[in-house]
């Protein structure tokens, strides 16, 4: 660990990162901040930032993916059970769940979250009901997945997910910042710096009283969706779990820090007190891990924090390069990727490597754009242990043209 402007950061962040940390401390409201090792560049808030409001929340610190967060659960059945079967389980799951941006669910469901009074107190909120309805239980684009994990240790088949409130929590997000900024809830938004400062809503008025209802509902939705998705694994599975970690890493927490009660912002990062557990995943060709917090000075310092994944060291327009529309051997337009340091068959061949068959998946979200967990986690060791390490050997995601510029 070391600090910047009192800020305790761990690990090595380019000089943008840096700067988007330093920029949301600086606010009169914000008690403590801190950076974790898979930190890079986000939206006004970098991704592993973490930043303690007093009687404020940031909604562009808590993001556009509000309640994105993981759920992995352990089975009884042991690796050799489905090793067969491992393919098939795979196309299972890809059919039965919805993937990809603006995605319906196939199977519309019916959760208590749907029938929350927040829906009807907070304005705004019931035009979106009916967007909820249809996308709750499913996973969406980018880095968000369905893993099928083999534990080394002991055999057993894991289950893990990643994702957050869908189009949903986006349209709170962008709703409340149009607000903020004296626009309409549902107005077109312009193009918008990713260094903009953060926007910030006092807890004693009105708009901030709704955004933190919003809020919580959201990541009450995200928490729903992961439990129906998992749900569904489980069912194609054959099987039940036998034991629960279940995190957002996109959401403001009320705690209390030093004896003083604060809004928490976590934007990529795990919450962590001691004695709390985690689920971090890697890249799809890399290790996950159930960690735990542990009690120290250094724990502190992070706001009981940790990493929610192992950090990109490549932007997904530099790895898959970007789509353009272009005239086609007939005259009609056809879609290409232009650039891109990723090829697909690079992409397949580290997955082969590492065991892990695919389903969907884009080179954006390649295991050459991310840092390896372990190093990540090192950073970290003075305040977290691994209970769990994880292999995937299953992974379904999107398909190489769902890209959402705000799923981070």
């Amino acid at each position: 660990m070391r600090e910047l402007n009192g800020i305790a950061i761990w690990g090595e962040h380019d000089q943008d990162t840096l700067n988007q940390i330093v920029r949301c401390a600086s606010d009169r409201r914000v008690v403590a901040a801190a950076l974790m090792a898979d930190g890079h560049k986000g939206y006004s808030q970098p991704i592993g930032g973490v930043v303690a409001y007093r009687n404020a929340v940031s909604p562009s610190g808590v993001g556009y993916d509000i309640g994105c967060g993981n759920k992995a659960v352990r089975t009884p059945l042991s690796f050799d059970d489905i090793r067969k079967d491992l393919g098939h389980i795979l196309d299972e799951i890809a059919a039965r769940i919805s993937f990809g941006l603006g995605r319906k669910n196939n199977e519309p469901v019916d959760h208590p979250v749907l029938h929350s009074p927040v829906w009807r107190e907070v304005p705004y909120l019931q035009s979106l009901h009916k967007l909820a309805w249809e996308q709750l239980g499913t996973v969406g684009a980018g880095n968000h997945y369905c893993d099928i994990f083999h534990e080394p240790a002991t055999g057993r088949v894991w289950v893990g997910v990643h994702f957050g409130s869908r189009g949903f929590g986006h349209r709170v997000a962008s709703g409340f910042i149009n607000l903020a900024r004296g626009r309409a809830f549902d107005a077109w938004v312009p193009g918008e710096s990713m260094d903009q400062p953060p926007v910030v809503l006092d807890l004693d008025t009105p708009l901030g009283q709704d955004y933190l209802a919003a809020m919580t509902l959201a990541g009450q939705y995200a928490y729903a969706g992961r439990d129906l998705v998992v749900e569904k694994i489980l069912a194609i599975l054959g099987t039940r779990a036998e034991l629960v970690v279940h995190n957002h890493h996109n959401y403001a927490w009320e705690e209390v820090h030093n004896g003083e009660r604060l809004y928490v912002v976590r934007k990529g990062a795990t919450p962590c007190w001691p004695g709390q557990r985690g689920f971090v995943g890697g890249s799809m060709g890399d290790i996950a891990v159930i960690i735990e917090g542990v009690a120290s000075e250094e724990g502190a310092r992070s706001l009981y924090s940790a990493v929610h994944g192992a950090g990109r060291l490549i932007s997904r327009t530099k790895a898959a390069g970007r789509v353009q529309w272009q005239r086609g051997p007939g005259g009609q337009k056809v879609r290409v990727r232009v650039g891109g340091e990723i090829t697909e068959e690079m992409m397949h061949a580290r997955l082969r490597e590492a065991g892990v068959q695919l389903r969907g998946g884009a080179t954006a979200e390649a295991p050459q754009v991310y840092r390896p967990l372990a190093q990540v986690l090192a950073a970290h060791k003075n305040h977290i242990r691994v209970l769990h390490t994880l292999m995937p050997v299953g992974v379904v995601m999107a398909g190489p043209d769902e890209y959402d510029p705000y799923r981070d």
